[in-house]
C-alpha cells in the first residue's frame, strides 16, 4: 500500500489565490465596485475576499472611506509583491498559450549581439519571404538553463547539443579582428601598423558575466595570439574601457570612440556599409569556436520549423565569407 504524501505546509499557508486575486483587483482601482466589475464578480464577493485574506494574514491591509480605499503600510507591501508574481504568472500562461496556439509561431533564441547585429539586418527580408510565420525571439546569455516554459524550436549558440532532443548543426568559426570609424583612423593613422594599435583606446569585451561556454577572447588574448604584451602598453595610452556588454563596445566604436573586436559575422554589416573599417589585416581565426544551430527534433516536421532553419542556413552561407577587400 503506498504511503500518504505528507501535508505540504508551504501550500497549505498560502492564501487562497482567488482572494489575492480580488485584492490586487481592489488595490489597482482603489475601489471595491470597480473591483468586481473588472472580474465579473459582486461587490459583495470581493468585500467577503478581501476579509478573508486580512484574517489569514492577521492584519488590515485596506483603510477604508466611504466606497474609496487605500493600502495600509502592510497592504503596500503586499500588493508590490503579489503584483510582480501576477505578472509573471500570466506571462508564463500567454508563453503557453502561445505555443499551443494554431497560428504559425515559431521561437528563436540566441545571444543579444546576434538578434542586434546579425538578426536585425535581415528580418526584414524573413518577414517578406514568410509572412506566414509569426517569429517569437528569445535572448539570453545563459544557454544553459532556460526560463521555465521556454522551450525554443531553435538555438543559436556556442553549444553543441545544447539540451537533449536537439540536433545540432554547425555553422561557422569565429573569425576576430580589430574595428574602428573611418574618422577614428584617419585621426590616428599610426593605427594602420599592429605595432602601434595597442596605443589606441581600446574597448575590450570582458568576460564578466557571460555564459562561458566557450574560451573567451579579449584584446590581451587577441594580442597575445599576434605576439604583443599589452602589459608593455604605455601609461600615457588612451582609456582602456572594459565591458560585458558587446552592444555598447560597438556602440561606442560608432562614435569613434576607440578600437573593438569585432566578430567577422557580426561587424561585417558594418563594414560593408563603410561604417566600420578594419585598421590591420591581421585576425584571429578561432577554428575550435564553433557556432551551432539546434533544431528541436520534435519540430522536425513543423514546416514553419523548417522554414525558419533553412533561412538561417542559408543567410550564414551567404555571409560565411570574411570580407579581405
Amino acid at each position: 500500500m503506498a504511503k500518504a504524501t505528507d501535508p505540504d505546509q508551504n501550500l497549505i499557508k498560502l492564501p487562497s489565490l482567488r482572494a489575492v486575486k480580488a485584492f490586487v483587483a481592489a488595490a489597482r482601482y482603489q475601489n471595491f465596485t470597480r473591483a468586481a466589475e473588472a472580474l465579473c464578480v459582486t461587490q459583495g464577493a470581493i468585500s467577503r475576499q478581501i476579509r478573508e485574506l486580512e484574517e489569514h494574514l492577521g492584519t488590515e491591509l485596506f483603510t477604508r472611506a466611504g466606497r474609496a480605499v487605500e493600502l495600509t503600510a502592510t497592504g503596500s507591501i503586499f500588493f508590490d509583491v503579489v503584483q510582480l508574481s501576477f505578472t509573471n504568472i500570466g506571462e508564463a500562461a500567454e508563453r503557453i498559450r502561445s505555443n499551443s496556439d494554431s497560428k504559425h509561431v515559431v521561437t528563436l533564441c540566441c545571444s543579444h549581439a546576434f538578434a542586434n547585429f546579425w538578426l536585425a539586418p535581415r528580418l526584414p527580408d524573413f518577414f517578406e519571404t514568410y509572412p506566414e510565420i509569426d517569429l517569437n525571439l528569445v535572448v539570453t546569455q545563459n544557454f544553459l538553463s532556460m526560463e521555465t516554459g521556454v522551450h525554443p524550436d531553435l538555438i543559436i549558440c556556442k553549444l553543441k547539443k545544447s539540451h537533449d532532443g536537439y540536433h545540432s548543426q554547425p555553422l561557422m568559426c569565429d573569425v576576430i579582428y580589430p574595428v574602428c570609424t573611418p574618422q577614428y583612423l584617419e585621426k590616428h593613422p599610426q593605427l594602420s601598423s599592429l605595432e602601434h594599435l595597442p596605443d589606441a583606446a581600446l574597448l575590450n569585451l570582458s568576460p564578466y558575466g557571460r555564459s562561458q561556454v566557450a574560451e573567451h577572447v579579449d584584446w590581451r588574448m587577441w594580442f597575445a595570439c599576434h605576439n604583443i604584451d599589452l602589459k608593455e602598453r604605455s601609461s600615457d595610452t588612451p582609456h582602456f574601457f572594459n565591458a560585458n556588454d558587446y552592444n555598447l563596445l560597438i556602440q561606442l566604436a560608432l562614435r569613434h570612440q576607440g578600437v573593438a573586436l569585432g566578430w567577422h559575422y557580426l561587424v561585417s554589416p558594418l563594414i560593408k556599409e563603410g561604417l566600420l573599417v578594419r585598421p590591420v589585416r591581421e585576425e584571429l581565426v578561432h577554428r575550435e569556436t564553433l557556432h551551432y544551430l539546434n533544431f528541436n527534433e520534435d519540430k522536425a516536421r513543423d514546416p514553419s520549423c523548417c522554414k525558419l532553419r533553412d533561412w538561417l542556413i542559408e543567410q550564414f552561407a551567404r555571409s560565411l565569407a570574411p570580407d579581405r577587400s
